[in-house]
């Protein structure tokens, strides 16, 4: 919500009666008396916003239990009113029982006719923004991308142009070093190319240095940039190469000339009503804390539910904090197919993970620490909210184009540029980045809005925060809150600027996932 709610404020959230914890919805002090549900426990000490109190003792190697799920081990006794954390828990391993489509919810009530003021493409896509990307197919050409790009004054780009939201360079570390054909080649392939596709962007030009592994001939002809038919002369137009044009500043210069041949056409296109259905909203969580499961995240889940509703899609992302929950999702798949593609991710990641020495529990921060999240099932438990309640109709591989209308996930590593990258590579046309830490984040051309899971957070970075869910902690309902954060995509996917996009946040947050080795 907008606006710090004025309804008194709750000591703790009691989230499932099978729960031996609750939440701090507010820093509690030593020796108060908390009520929740038939408990009454007195603390041992102050436990912070966010942080877990036990209710009834928990035995050591006892399970702790946190959404009626279990987020890890006691690794000492703890009694009623003790803070339960990392000093006390851990997360062990449990085998969790995978169930396909044995709970598939039934389709929710349509919602119609909700629409939003987008741009629509000529193949039929729909744009919430309308961007000329100039692309880099390898680091080589990434400053290039980036001089061609400072060339055009804002100012002026936004007088002459005015349908223009801006040009932007799509630059990255990667291109070469890499297997030809390889995984990492078709995986970088797919989120340059996805780029370029974006319904976001109006116009494109691609820049390579000449000799790198991912070669723009290669990204053309297995990008689909270039459909049958189209002449040689536009691809000539659209794709340089230093080394073949001489060098830096010759390239810049046709790289600008380009650009001021594309720029009409790019601008030639009005904001239109569209229809709500034509959203593809990636699900996000960043500098996440012990409240992101509990305001941000299910609020943000009836959004997506809204969405889904109306006939949009929604992604959910980041399978390494999917990992510990993801027993919850196959039962949600529509088909057995869909349940197994997500346990497969799940098995890669277990391998990918161990060949490096590294166990998937690692993922908490220590900010998400400092922010009461313990283990990677917490983690989880909690980030697979943000997918609402919706069956589950698709598992996408990295950057792939989803294709699928629904709920759907899109496997990726946590770490948030690499993620949305991936999520706005895949065709997402909105972002909802929920954060309890703290997160000023963006990454174009996908605007992304940001959504606070605390009120003190969103009032201490007050212009980074687009949204505020913790007064779900004072009253304000989940259902109140999902509906407003809806109403906001709709504004924003109409214009609406987030306030990353205030501050021109979102170029250098453009990270394509690698995941094998540079050679």
């Amino acid at each position: 919500m907008t606006a710090t709610a004025t309804r008194t404020p709750v000591d703790v959230v009691y989230l499932n009666p099978a729960d031996n914890t609750c939440v701090a919805a507010r820093h509690l002090d030593e020796g108060a008396e908390i009520v929740a549900g038939p408990y009454r426990v007195r603390l041992a000490q102050r436990i912070g916003l966010g942080h877990k109190l036990a209710l009834r003792p928990i035995a050591v190697g006892e399970p702790v239990f946190k959404y009626g799920q279990t987020i890890g081990f006691a690794t000492q006794p703890i009694t009623p009113g003790d803070w339960v954390h990392v000093h006390n828990m851990t997360a062990g391993e449990f085998e969790r029982v995978y169930e396909y489509s044995t709970d598939v919810p039934a389709p929710p009530a349509p919602i119609v006719g909700r629409t939003f003021d987008g741009f629509r493409r000529r193949d039929g896509r729909a744009g919430t923004r309308n961007y000329l990307a100039v692309i880099s197919s390898v680091n080589c050409s990434a400053s290039v991308s980036k001089y061609i790009a400072r060339r055009f004054d804002k100012e002026t780009l936004a007088r002459e142009f005015p349908n223009v939201d801006g040009i932007l360079p799509i630059t990255h570390g990667g291109g070469c070093g890499l297997q030809y054909g390889g995984d990492d080649h078709r995986q970088l392939e797919r989120v340059l190319s996805g780029f370029a596709r974006h319904p976001n962007v109006g116009g494109y030009l691609l820049i390579g240095l000449g000799c790198e592994t991912g070669t723009i001939s290669h990204l053309i002809e297995n990008g689909g940039l270039v459909q049958l038919g189209e002449s040689p002369s536009r691809a000539k137009i659209t794709a340089l190469s230093m080394q073949d044009l001489g060098g830096t500043v010759k390239t810049v210069e046709a790289g600008v000339a380009a650009v001021r041949e594309l720029l009409p056409q790019v601008n030639d296109v009005r904001r239109e009503p569209i229809p709500a259905s034509e959203l593809v909203l990636g699900l996000e969580c960043g500098g996440s804390d012990g409240n992101s499961g509990v305001t941000a995240n299910p609020a943000l889940g009836v959004a997506s539910d809204m969405l889904v509703a109306a006939g949009g899609t929604s992604v959910l992302s980041e399978t390494s904090e999917i990992y510990g929950a993801e027993h919850l999702l196959t039962r949600r798949a529509v088909s057995r197919a869909v349940g197994e593609k997500l346990i497969e991710r799940i098995r890669w990641w277990e391998e990918y993970t161990g060949k490096f020495g590294v166990k998937i529990d690692n993922n908490p921060s220590p900010g998400n620490k400092a922010g009461g999240l313990t283990t990677i099932y917490e983690k989880s438990l909690g980030a697979v909210a943000k997918g609402g309640s919706a069956a589950l109709t698709g598992v996408f591989d990295y950057a792939a184009p989803i294709t699928t209308r629904g709920f759907v996930i899109m496997d990726s590593p946590g770490y948030d540029p690499a993620s949305v990258t991936g999520l706005v590579a895949s065709g997402c046309n909105v972002i909802v980045f929920t954060t309890g830490r703290g997160s000023c984040f963006g990454c174009k051309p996908t605007p992304s809005i940001k959504l606070a899971t605390n009120t003190p957070m969103y009032e201490r970075m007050i212009d980074d925060m687009d949204l505020n869910a913790g007064t779900v902690l004072t009253g304000t309902t989940l259902e109140e809150c999902g509906r407003e954060i809806f109403e906001f995509i709709l504004e924003v996917a109409s214009g609406k600027q987030t306030k990353s996009e205030i501050h021109g946040i979102g170029e250098e947050e453009i990270v394509p996932w690698s995941i094998g080795p540079t050679l």
